[in-house]
């Protein structure tokens, strides 16, 4: 028997009660890992495109980042 045939026999023995808590806790746990999935991928993505530009002079300064209102 696999694990997620064991996850559902023990499931299947609960209360409905005890089985809508292992329900919540499994879309939780889903939610993590979708997010922290997510985190890491963004943080690949931006180190990726970033590379080999750190020592890079820039061609702006901190008054062209500036807005101004007339």
């Amino acid at each position: 028997m696999n694990l997620a045939n064991k996850i559902i026999k023990n499931v299947k023995e609960l209360p409905e009660l005890k089985q809508i808590e292992v329900l919540d806790f499994i879309e939780k746990l889903r939610l993590k890992t979708e997010r922290q999935d997510n985190i890491e991928w963004s943080t690949l993505s931006l180190s990726s495109a970033m590379r080999g530009m750190e020592n890079e002079q820039s061609h702006y300064s901190l008054n062209d980042l500036k807005e101004s209102f007339s």
